[in-house]
């Protein structure tokens, strides 16, 4: 701490250089942080799904259709504690941009096998009570401003039209489920399947199964026990554990981790130059004073130690406040897809990995330039004067 007075004074030598190297390292990190929300956001689920639930899905297609039949069977098999399932529906409300998924499901099973879905007693019993109810997600309740007691249109698609041929289908807003992690999914849209089949036109299907096995460590044999019941078949099925599913699912649209780390680093890179040109210019500029310091019993050490603590201390304020900047804008403007990306935040590890940055900026630009300083000579130094 005895070198900050040193070490601010430098940096007010030359503000405008300063300025605009705080600026633009703060814009990177900025962009750090959005990038760390995207990379996230494209996890949706992932980090916090079930180590003990699996999802089977037909073998050919996750659109394919398995019959309901499946369900006592897979029940039956050895491991599996508690199954349901799960159709989508894709309904249209008001315009076909407001996309979010809409699954019918049997609310017990379900909220069973989803304790983290949090719900409120009454608005449980309520969606028990009634067949044509649903529940809602907070972040899509919030974002098209939902509240318990509304009636929830949608058009639905021409395969799931009502007996009579009407794609209208409304249903009561009975419950809006939160979270118990931070990550958990709170944009889905859930109904009773009873009601689908009842108004709807009965195919005897399902879109896949979710079950909860006894021992996380027997998922890839109880996977094995499914596919194996069902091989050959019509409908042969593909078990896998959900944390897969959904890794497999975000991967669709591309290794979005390795993309990420592409940018970041072009971004590093970059920066890592203007400081590290910054850094260069400040120590050529001072030798004399460097000189100076030598002779009134600085030692080696201490120099180095002055110059790379400059360096450090620029890196750390300007990448700190980015990521500082990110977070805020984040948590105060949300998800700014408006309902493709509803799980956006910067998790505790890209604050760290952040972090980790800018303290690697601040050695590898100081670390040249701290080391010059080092090995500079007095006399050589006051010739240059």
């Amino acid at each position: 701490m005895r070198f900050l007075p040193l070490i601010w004074g430098s940096l007010k030598r030359r503000k405008a250089r300063t300025l605009f190297t705080v600026l633009s390292v703060l814009v990177s990190f900025l962009l750090f942080g959005y990038l760390m929300a995207i990379r996230q956001a494209f996890r949706m689920g992932v980090d916090v799904s079930g180590a003990d639930r699996l999802l089977t899905i037909h073998k050919v297609s996750l659109i394919q259709p398995l019959p309901v039949s499946y369900l006592d069977r897979i029940a039956q098999v050895p491991g599996v504690k508690q199954v349901t399932h799960a159709t989508w529906f894709g309904g249209i409300y008001q315009d076909p941009k407001n996309f979010f998924g809409q699954m019918a499901v049997d609310p017990v099973t379900f909220l069973a096998i989803y304790p983290e879905y949090l719900l409120k007693p009454e608005e449980r019993k309520a969606w028990l009570a009634d067949q044509q109810g649903a529940i809602v997600g907070s972040a899509t309740a919030e974002h098209f401003g939902w509240k318990v007691g509304d009636k929830i249109p949608l058009l639905a698609p021409g395969y799931m039209a009502k007996r009579d041929g009407s794609r209208n289908w409304e249903f009561n807003l009975v419950g809006i489920y939160t979270g118990a992690q931070k990550g958990t999914d709170t944009s889905s849209f859930y109904f009773r399947y009873d009601y689908l089949k009842e108004a709807g036109r009965d195919r005897g299907t399902v879109g896949w199964y979710i079950l909860r096995i006894a021992d996380p460590k027997s998922a890839a044999l109880v996977a094995q026990r499914i596919d194996g019941l069902f091989a050959n078949s019509p409908a042969e099925t593909k078990t896998s554990t959900e944390q897969a599913f959904a890794q497999g699912f975000a991967n669709q649209v591309g290794d979005i981790g390795a993309l990420i780390t592409a940018i970041v680093s072009a971004v590093f890179f970059t920066i890592l130059l203007v400081a590290g040109n910054t850094m260069a210019q400040s120590v050529r500029e001072r030798t004399s004073e460097l000189a100076v310091l030598k002779t009134l019993g600085f030692t080696n050490r201490q120099v180095l130690a002055l110059v790379l603590g400059e360096s450090l201390f620029l890196a750390m304020l300007a990448g700190g406040l980015g990521l500082l900047l990110a977070w805020t804008l984040i948590a105060l403007s949300g998800d700014p897809t408006h309902g493709f990306l509803p799980i956006f935040y910067i998790p505790p590890m890209g604050l760290a990995l952040g972090v980790g940055f800018a303290l690697l900026l601040g050695l590898a630009t100081g670390v040249i330039p701290a080391v010059q300083a080092m090995r500079l000579r007095i006399v050589d130094a006051l010739r240059r004067v």
